[in-house]
């Protein structure tokens, strides 16, 4: 099968953790285990772990969803895993899907009006982060040459322009990683709630050193044939149109590094950009390449849309709404005009916002009270949440297909073959083991499924030697 080659096969995901508010009398912790536990009580969304999984997570932490993705507590965030989806639109749909199952939750629990979960990456009070995790599957044998990693570096520094989600002031204290060149103290708003956070340009190991691209070789498919590129240093995205964005244009990139047909782009130090380009809101950006000159970033950003317009224009009728969008959003964005884009881009329609109310109170960006409306821009709760009612959709992301979401798997990964899977054992009965690649029946029998496009689990079934009986 081909993968690769810049043909768009490819499978894609995102791995979000909530932010968490709740009222002083109730334990967090609690909560939290109540929230997950209310997904997978009697198969309501999905199945529990009944083993423990690997680097040290406990049987009973989370489980698997119906919809093919996964939920679990992670270091005291809830954590919600999109399924396996063949495109960006899918992926967004499947990530809001985790918003409406955390409501569900809510409400179901009697704790509306009492606890509040936030798609966000910073807490306020203590400096602390948390991550949005992006992950796109990739042909073994692409063409991993120094200039295209350096290029693909290029451009997952630069996307911050769009895929920011903006927010108040800077981190500090014990969870600040600090300037080489010992930037002064920042106030006011930045475009990137995650720049302040990342250290390295690459690094493997990313809880305590958090980079741009993470090196872990980890592609939870089969070794020979697949890479897994796993991305930390984005923002979580409120608008859907964000996130559509830095999917899709992301995507588009791999394509081109798959085709060989990247454009020589090399930043002199990408951290840094990173940072700088943060702490921008206004045109022009620039940034210095490998050799010194000053860039135009969206210039930058725009020999990549180019190419990629080269070589898959007319490809599918996704390939062609991303092209447009993202010509539309870098044009706007040279021209500094926020109304055309305070519904599209994160960080746009949130200074905007919050910079309308701080004029009207007299506020400056580092009062508490800022913070307060920064997170209130990250609620996802619809009644209350600032973002969601500022956000364009267009019609892309409609209730009713986010309903289905949270219940049915996307369609062309496995994701439906491990969907199937799991109903079938919910009917029979009996201790299971679930993961990604592989699903044990009762029994011993086990479906291997290291072929992250194949949809016929009873293809994949090989003889299991352990017994979950």
């Amino acid at each position: 099968m081909n993968h690769g080659n810049g043909n768009g096969k490819r499978v894609i995901g995102l791995e979000t953790e909530y932010g968490c508010l709740a009222d002083r009398d109730l334990d967090l912790s609690q909560v939290l285990t109540e929230v997950r536990n209310w997904v997978f009580e009697g198969g309501r969304f999905g199945m529990i772990d009944l083993y423990e999984r690997e680097w040290d997570e406990p049987a009973g932490n989370g489980g698997f969803l119906f919809n093919g993705g996964r939920l679990y507590i992670d270091m005291g965030h809830i954590e919600y895993c999109t399924p396996e989806c063949l495109n960006a639109r899918d992926a967004v749909r499947y990530d809001r899907a985790g918003d409406r199952l955390l409501q569900t939750a809510v409400r179901a629990l009697g704790y509306e009006g009492r606890v509040f979960f936030i798609r966000n990456n910073i807490d306020h009070h203590t400096g602390a982060t948390f991550g949005c995790h992006e992950n796109f599957s990739m042909d073994r044998l692409a063409p991993f040459s120094e200039a295209n990693i350096l290029s693909l570096l290029a451009f997952l520094t630069l996307r911050l322009l769009y895929t920011g989600a903006g927010r108040v002031g800077a981190a500090g204290g014990r969870f600040s990683v600090g300037w080489p060149d010992q930037e002064p103290v920042f106030e006011g708003f930045q475009l990137s709630q995650r720049a302040d956070y990342v250290q390295n340009d690459f690094y493997e190991w990313v809880q305590h050193n958090r980079a741009i691209v993470n090196t872990r070789d980890e592609p939870l498919a089969d070794p020979l044939a697949y890479r897994r590129l796993h991305l930390l240093h984005g923002d979580t995205n409120v608008f859907p149109a964000t996130t559509f964005l830095k999917l899709g244009t992301t995507r588009l990139v791999l394509d081109l590094l798959e085709a060989d047909a990247l454009p020589p782009v090399v930043l002199q130090d990408a951290v840094s950009a990173l940072r700088r380009i943060s702490r921008q809101t206004d045109p022009p950006w620039r940034v210095r390449d490998s050799r010194g000159r000053e860039r135009d970033v969206i210039d930058l950003l725009d020999r990549y849309r180019r190419a990629a317009a080269r070589c898959f224009s007319g490809r599918n009728e996704e390939t062609d709404t991303l092209l447009e969008l993202w010509g539309d959003t870098l044009e706007g964005l040279a021209r500094g005009d926020a109304g055309e884009l305070a519904g599209r881009i994160d960080w746009v329609g949130k200074r905007e916002l919050l910079d309308a109310f701080r004029r009207e109170q007299g506020l400056g960006w580092n009062d508490p009270w800022m913070q307060s409306q920064d997170l209130e821009f990250h609620h996802i709760d619809p009644q209350r949440g600032l973002g969601c009612a500022l956000a364009d959709c267009d019609g892309f992301w409609a209730t009713g297909c986010i309903e289905n979401a949270m219940t049915e798997p996307p369609e062309g990964s496995r994701a439906g073959a491990r969907s199937r899977l799991m109903r079938e054992i919910e009917k029979s009965g009996g201790r299971y083991h679930l993961d990604w690649d592989r699903v044990n029946f009762p029994g011993g029998r086990t479906f291997c499924m290291k072929d992250p496009f194949e949809t016929r689990a009873d293809h994949q079934e090989t003889s299991g030697s352990t017994s979950f009986s």
